[in-house]
């Protein structure tokens, strides 16, 4: 990948030119491109969500933001960012080695990608890179702050982090602090280059309360998290009929008994797919191991997963993000207040840098992707045209954003985004505004803002003493 600062000039952020990676061809032309990297799930890269970055790594689309009127001006904006592109973690790679020793032992064939496979790949992830960001994730949020920054200029500027007015929140999970570190990066980077930006540390504050609250939320960890038969939905469809074609489809094409190719084997097949593919832009040749049809009955798995673990499977999944609800309407009620009262809005920009697992409960709570059918091991030829789909809401670097605008007098509007494209609060999907009342939302969501108390919704039940 060609390095950050591109020698394609910049002219200011309000142009809207285009100033690093290029490639014209189309997901549907690049034969580097697997035929399922669409299906990769939370294991899948962010240029597949918004393919027009494949292009132009920071196009941004302004004509998708509508105010409702020209007056329109940002007061704030909060970012809620998946940590980029990771190596694997120490239990994959473990299944991942132990798929390369079978192939390596017991596969036979004559196809050309089975031949590299077993001559020329080697088996390189080792279980001490455990998650860590890699160069592609350090490009993924400087690029996404980039992005940001040309979307609304005038809030994600040289002025505001100069005055201390954008603040910074992480995991502690050095994927995530190094994420954090990397959106500044994109920031400083493109200030020092064409605006003589000083370059200055700017702090950040490590809070796993609110970015790993699935942690701390003892129901979700005991009732959930650390329950097997929580995922029993995941477990039947990994055992039913469209998994078991696909086992078989692929102990075929590694000419190996079928015996020998469990869910764990396809999962590390389809994993080292995925990974080579977003962390070396590489279509290797374990990817063809799948086709199509596999990848999304491989997507479906892994999206029962989500759904029952971290989504609307069970209601904890979304309370245990109570918390971090609270948190993020409290900055924007004080952004209201502060605007409102005439004052400078003191945190213009909050950028807040979790996991999948930080939003794919927050976005469940907010009630984004929610389909009319529960996701089940039997219903997977009903669900093909599913919102909730991993693959579009939590791919690498994926993203929340709420931003606030004030477009007269007391007309506060908020718009949502979900990885730089608008959506639609659920409930307000009557209104013809594309970003509807700030009021009309908090009255959306006044079950939740009046309760949802992390303390109790996260405490055990304890059965009355006799």
């Amino acid at each position: 990948m060609t390095s950050f600062l591109c020698k394609i000039f910049f002219f200011t952020a309000i142009t809207g030119s285009s100033w690093c990676f290029r490639n014209d061809s189309s997901p549907e032309e690049n034969p580097n491109i697997p035929v399922i990297a669409k299906y990769f799930g939370t294991k899948g890269r962010y240029e597949e969500v918004n393919p027009y970055l494949i292009r132009d790594i920071l196009a941004v689309n302004r004509s998708s933001l509508q105010p409702p009127s020209p007056q329109c001006r940002e007061i704030h904006l909060t970012a809620i960012i998946r940590h980029g592109t990771r190596y694997p973690t120490s239990k994959n790679v473990k299944k991942m080695e132990k798929l390369y020793k079978l192939v390596q032992s017991s596969a036979r064939g004559k196809d050309r990608w089975l031949h590299e496979i077993l001559t020329q790949w080697t088996m390189w992830y080792t279980e001490d890179m455990d998650g860590r960001l890699v160069q592609k994730g350090v490009e993924d949020l400087k690029h996404l702050a980039v992005r940001l920054s040309k979307l609304f200029p005038t809030i994600i500027s040289e002025e505001k982090l100069r005055g201390g007015l954008i603040k910074f929140i992480t995991s502690s999970k050095h994927r995530c602090v190094n994420s954090t570190l990397s959106f500044k990066a994109g920031l400083t980077e493109m200030w020092v280059a064409y605006f003589s930006f000083a370059d200055v540390e700017f702090q950040h504050a490590v809070n796993d309360a609110l970015m790993r609250f699935f942690d701390k939320c003892t129901k979700f960890v005991q009732e959930v998290d650390n329950n097997p038969s929580a995922l029993t939905e995941m477990d039947k469809f990994t055992q039913g009929p469209e998994m078991v074609r696909v086992q078989q489809k692929i102990a075929d094409r590694l000419n190996v008994s079928y015996h020998l190719i469990t869910y764990d084997m396809v999962e590390a097949a389809f994993y080292l797919c995925a990974y080579e593919f977003a962390i070396k832009t590489e279509n290797s040749p374990w990817c063809r191991l799948f086709d199509e049809i596999d990848g999304q009955v491989m997507e479906y798995a892994l999206d029962l997963k989500q759904f029952w673990k971290r989504g609307y499977g069970y209601d904890i999944n979304s309370k245990s993000s109570c918390i971090l609800f609270h948190d993020v309407f409290s900055r924007l009620d004080k952004a209201v207040n502060e605007h409102h009262s005439g004052q400078a809005v003191n945190e213009a920009v909050t950028v807040q840098v979790g996991h999948a697992e930080t939003l794919l409960p927050l976005l469940t709570l907010l009630g984004f992707f929610k389909d009319s059918e529960t996701l089940t091991s039997t219903n997977y030829a009903s669900q093909r045209e599913r919102s909730f789909r991993t693959s579009r809401m939590l791919p690498y670097a994926a993203n929340l954003v709420l931003v606030l605008f004030d477009c007269g007098g007391r007309d506060i509007r908020l718009q949502p985004l979900v990885n730089e494209q608008p959506v639609v609060f659920p409930g307000l999907a009557d209104q013809q505004e594309s970003m509807p009342l700030y009021e009309d939302i908090k009255r959306q969501y006044a079950e939740l803002l009046n309760g949802c108390d992390y303390e109790t919704v996260c405490e055990l039940f304890k059965p009355a003493e006799p």
